[in-house]
């Protein structure tokens, strides 16, 4: 058998070189070298009239011949001759044939007919009678062997790619299959390919880097299963090696010089598998394997001695050697010069749960009742595989009831195998700050911006910078975007290490489990006496049992005067708050830098309180009425939120808080004013105060130079333009009162304005408003949001300055008429006129949108033009009441996926096509164009997804044929209809029909065809608005019985309120020849087509269907359908 054979090639290519070698062969020779399977290559040997025994020995070396025939094939004895020699090896050796029949009919080949023929037929001349037979009978053999037809494939890159899936999966059923089951492994292994780069003679060193548990090993071991045979030598050192190998200098220097010669004498007894090998300097590695091409892979390195000792330098080992490491510390890596470096990331969700999946049921889905109590895991373990392996493994076999226990238990914990993985990492850091700084993130600042956990801890010994270094290169958080990100598992097992620092919750650094907390109360009154360790309590009051009630003594804090830390926080800002303070709180220690409490039950802070230190105060939803008396020494404060704080009257003095960088004030209704003291604020950036809705003035006058974004939305009671900074670039205005816009307004930096829904009359009484705004506004604005403009008939000219708006809302002007012509402004994206009923024509203001909202607008055409907006996505037209004609150009929009025009209306009495044949008129209370979402990528092969579809629903009016002829640049189409078209060369009642196959066309991979359902909706069951998917199944079967099912894309619409019944058009490809096999082997003779309703409910009545079949069964996906048979 094949598998029993050591192969040195995993493909031997036949074919003719003038047909194919510089096209064809050369796309599939990198396809195969990116999954790692390596071809023969005869570009070194000299071609004669028959093969040599150096050809021969590589057929016979390759596990899987590739043979692609085409035009020229049979002019060569040699590639005949090759022929013969791949299917002798194929009966004795079991070696594995895959035929391409390029450009070529295999009926031709494998009868040697037409021109293939007459080419064998030349070549056959002066040949032996016994030479021709035996060339026949290799080619009648191997062309009945099920193969790839290039005809059946309208994307030769496609083809190509599936080719090279079906040796990689040939090869893998002849090789260990110790990761067959492993999840992704041929994404990773297409990535390392990359850096691999196994084609290229240097040698070459590779790192995979990754969090513990991330499946760095398997990876791979993997690689080291399908490499291993390209080398003359391979080992794979574990940690088990090394450790051997060091033990006995493990209590001296780890850098003793004996100690890296035995690591290299055992390195060296594995590789050339020779025992009592002698050496004396270290020179002699490379002395040894100079001349070896070798695979080395060091797993799980933490040390690096032993990258220096085992792979000190590149020319130690023979040309096209590879060197691979595994660490969980880049640093290793870099530190040696490796810059070709794969970072193992977490799998996505769906990749997650295929992993537990296998794990726990081996296959890729959970049973029924099972996916919710999967995907629970899944999010517990934050999708590590070794999370998801590990539980996977403890739960396979078990019931529900099981499954629940295990989950309870997860919540509480992670297992202890997972937590022993991890902490190992943990351990594995060199110095104490790193780890001290590790604990700081895990019980306090996960999630946290780089710039505030370098605030918090500057009072600290710990060095931020180079500790969050060291912890992003070891694998144990991940910087994104500035935030620090650790991973749950790796944050639980930080948490486990505190908490395994004493038995007595106030001997650690830091409090976190609510149960801990709740366990140190003595009889419920929480006070922390005698608790100076502890540096942070971290509390979500979610977390507090629904039994208990947390009581806090007024003096609960006076024993912990070096607490730093303390966030005491909801998630649920509806539930009951569990934690009172009874008396109030008469201390907070001195030493507080953070101090966060969310719902803070008490009217005013400590009187003794200094808050000398205090970076950060965050009360959200507090019952604040103030802060405290006087002037607050507030110099490192640099963050203040006291949002939702619905009885604060008043802030206190800022005069000392000078480094106050952001104040959120929003939702502090009962606050009247600012103090006159925010003038001292001169690092202050962002003002937030939206929803203070008595809040009357703002101090004016002064000049924030800093102050870069105020939010006063909602701030209904204020009435006069903020004069509180120029330099302003984020101002949010909404539902103000503001009366008027100063005639000097200067905004010189403003990006984003926002003045809708004003609640003054008198701002937009008359145009000087608009003028004044017009005039302050600078070229730099990107977004504008106006509204309810009494005044304005005509958008001025000066709309056209604005050279870098992104986003124009101009929403709700009745009296708006025309937009200027000739503006093009070219970086405008968003546009919404919605409301501005006066408006006739379409606007013409910017090419490059991407969405336009026209809602409830005069529009009467969507003009042909339309289709120059080539970047339109999403056109939004409801209410549209004068709406008389919309271009079926619009369908020429590729990027378009949704156009609304529901329950529009036009006033003539009949409908037509219009003169354009790109343009329909219609009389409708609905319609809707919209692109389906893309398929599953498991589906993409199999089926074909439309790409836009357009609703008439309630157009009873229009012509239904001229609509179908239409369909050529529709993708799909619904109007009403109470029988299925005669377009329809199929049709039935109910909701399948079945009809015959000719044999032709069986010979392409697609079943392509039109789709007609007629659907009514019964309003009485379901009165709403419910939408409707539509799914096509077929069932192909021939006269013995034989049958395989294929299914469509799922196809979504909805219908609004349909009355009577409706037509769904769509088009279907689906999967035909799902095995490659040839014509003849296919004979299937008839098909039936069933369609079903999805998500149904008794709401949706299937009266009929049709279909009308292609002529072209294979157009590009980017194409138009095909011409329908008539």
């Amino acid at each position: 058998m094949a598998s029993s054979r050591n192969w040195l090639f995993d493909v031997f290519p036949s074919f003719s070189g003038e047909d194919v070698r510089q096209t064809f062969l050369s796309h599939l020779l990198k396809e195969l070298d990116r999954k790692l399977i390596s071809a023969f290559k005869d570009s070194e040997i000299k071609k004669s009239q028959s093969i040599g025994p150096e050809l021969e020995q590589a057929i016979r070396d390759s596990r899987i011949a590739v043979v692609i025939f085409s035009k020229n094939y049979a002019s060569s004895s040699w590639c005949l001759d090759e022929l013969l020699e791949i299917k002798k090896c194929k009966d004795i050796f079991g070696q594995l044939v895959i035929p391409i029949f390029y450009r070529l009919d295999p009926t031709h080949v494998r009868k040697q007919t037409g021109d293939f023929g007459e080419v064998f037929d030349k070549t056959c001349h002066n040949k032996t009678e016994e030479k021709k037979n035996q060339w026949k009978q290799a080619l009648t053999d191997v062309a009945n062997i099920h193969g790839y037809h290039s005809r059946n494939w309208g994307n030769e890159a496609k083809m190509i790619e599936h080719i090279a899936n079906d040796v990689l999966n040939k090869f893998l059923s002849t090789t260990s299959k110790d990761f067959n089951d492993f999840v992704g492994i041929d994404d990773h292994i297409a990535k390392m390919s990359v850096l691999l780069h196994m084609e290229c003679e240097e040698v070459r060193m590779v790192g995979i880097w990754g969090s513990s548990g991330i499946g760095k090993t398997t990876i791979a071991r993997a690689l080291f299963s399908r490499l291993s045979r390209h080398f003359q030598s391979s080992i794979f050192i574990d940690r088990a090696f090394i450790s051997k190998s060091m033990e006995i200098y493990s209590r001296g220097n780890p850098d003793d010089y004996n100690m890296k010669l035995n690591l290299q004498r055992n390195f060296l007894s594995e590789i050339l598998d020779k025992k009592d090998i002698n050496i004396n300097h270290l020179g002699s590695l490379g002395e040894r394997l100079k001349c070896h091409k070798v695979l080395i892979i060091i797993d799980d390195l933490d040390d690096q001695v032993v990258l220096d000792t085992l792979a000190g330098q590149a020319q130690w080992f023979g040309r096209g050697s590879r060197i691979i490491a595994i660490t969980k510390d880049k640093h290793i890596l870099t530190a040696h010069g490796i810059n070709h470096i794969y970072e193992v990331k977490l799998p996505s969700e769906k990749l997650a749960l295929k992993i537990l999946c296998q794990s726990a049921f081996r296959k890729n889905t959970p049973p029924h009742g099972y996916m919710e109590l999967a995907c629970e895991v899944v999010e517990r373990v934050d999708s590590l595989p070794l999370g998801l392996t590990v539980l996977g493994s403890h739960l396979r076999g078990k019931d529900k009831e099981y499954w629940l226990g295990q989950l309870s238990r997860l919540r509480k914990g992670i297992d202890g195998k997972i937590h022993k993985t991890l902490r190992v990492s943990y351990d594995g850091l060199n110095n104490k700050e790193d780890k001290a700084l590790f604990r700081h993130i895990a019980c306090l600042f996960n999630y946290a911006g780089i710039i505030e956990i370098k605030k918090l801890l500057a009072d600290s010994d710990l060095d931020v910078n180079m500790g969050l270094r060291n912890l992003n290169d070891k694998s144990l958080i991940q910087i994104r975007r500035q935030t620090v990100v650790m991973h749950s598992l790796l944050q639980e097992m930080g948490k486990e290490v505190v908490r395994s620092q004493s038995n007595e919750p106030g001997e650690r650094e830091f409090l976190t489990d609510s149960k801990d907390i709740c366990n140190f109360v003595s009889s419920h009154l929480l006070s922390f006496q005698g608790s100076r360790n502890v540096l942070g309590i971290s509390l979500n009051k979610d977390e507090i049992d629904e039994k208990d009630e947390l009581y806090v003594h007024n003096s609960a804090y006076k024993g912990m005067r070096n607490l730093r830390f303390l966030n005491i926080y909801t998630n649920q800002s509806m539930t009951k708050d569990r934690l009172h303070l009874l008396e109030g709180l008469d201390y907070l220690p001195p030493k507080l830098r953070l101090l966060s409490w969310d719902r803070y039950p008490m009217r005013c802070m400590p009187s003794k309180f200094c808050p000398k230190y205090l970076v950060k105060l965050k009360m959200q939803g507090s019952k604040l009425e103030k802060l405290w008396e006087g002037i607050g020494n507030l110099t490192c404060l640099d963050y203040m939120d006291l949002s939702e704080s619905e009885n604060l009257k008043e802030i206190p003095d800022l005069s000392l808080a000078t480094n106050l960088k952001t104040l959120n004030l929003s939702g502090c209704s009962s606050l009247v004013d600012l103090p006159l003291s925010i003038r001292n604020l001169n690092k202050l950036m962002t003002l937030e105060m939206s929803g203070c809705i008595n809040l009357r003035t703002l101090p004016s006058g002064i000049n924030l130079q800093s102050l870069v974004s105020v939010d006063l939305r909602k701030c209904s009671e204020l009435n006069s333009f903020p004069d509180i900074s120029t330099n302003i670039s984020d101002l949010d205005l909404n539902e103000t009162a503001i009366e008027e816009i100063p005639s000097n307004l200067r905004l010189q930096n403003l990006v984003s304005l926002r003045m809708e829904r004003i609640k003054s009359e008198r701002l937009w009484a008359s145009v000087q408003s608009l003028a004044a705004l017009m005039t302050a506004l600078t070229p730099l604005l990107t977004k504008l949001y106006l509204s309810n403009i009494t005044s304005l008939v005509e958008l001025p000219s000066s709309f056209q300055n604005l050279n870098k708006l992104e986003q124009l809302r101009i929403t709700e002007c009745i009296y708006l008429e025309t937009l200027p012509t000739g503006m093009n402004i070219e970086s405008l994206d968003y546009l919404d006129l919605s409301g501005c009923t006066r408006l006739r024509s379409f606007p013409e203001i910017s090419t490059n949108i991407s969405t336009i909202n026209l809602n409830n607008t005069g529009i009467e055409e969507v003009p042909s033009w339309i289709e120059n907006f080539s970047k339109l996505r999403f056109l939004y037209m409801r209410k549209c009441f004068k709406l008389k004609c919309v271009s079926l150009n619009i369908c020429k929009i590729k990027q378009l996926e949704k156009a609304d025009f529901t329950v529009s209306r036009i006033h003539s009495n009949k409908a037509s096509w219009c003169d354009s044949p790109s343009a329909v008129v219609m009389e409708t209370d609905n319609v809707h164009i919209h692109r389906t979402l893309p398929a599953p990528k498991e589906a993409s092969s199999s089926t074909y997804v439309p790409k836009l579809y357009l609703k008439f629903v309630n157009c009873f009016i229009l012509s239904q044929e001229a609509l179908l002829q239409e369909l050529s640049v529709l993708k799909g189409l619904i109007f009403p209809g109470e029988e299925v078209p005669s377009y329809f060369t199929h049709r039935s009642i109910g909701c399948s029909l079945t009809i015959p196959l000719l044999h032709n066309s069986l010979s392409v991979p697609f079943f392509r065809f039109r789709a007609c359902a007629m659907v009514e909706l019964d309003l009485r069951l379901y009165p709403l608005s419910p939408y409707i998917v539509i799914q096509i199944c077929c069932r192909f079967s021939d006269r013995f019985g034989n049958s395989f099912q294929s299914f469509g894309q799922p196809h979504s619409f909805t219908p609004y309120h349909q009355k009577g019944s409706h037509l769904f058009i769509f088009d279907c490809r689906l999967l035909l020849n799902r095995d490659n096999a040839t014509p003849d082997e296919l004979n299937y003779n008839q098909v039936c087509i069933e369609f079903r309703i999805i998500e149904d409910r008794s709401i949706f009545i299937l009266k009929g269907c049709g279909i009308r079949i292609f002529e072209d069964h294979c157009p590009s996906p980017d194409n138009q359908p095909g011409k329908p048979h008539i």
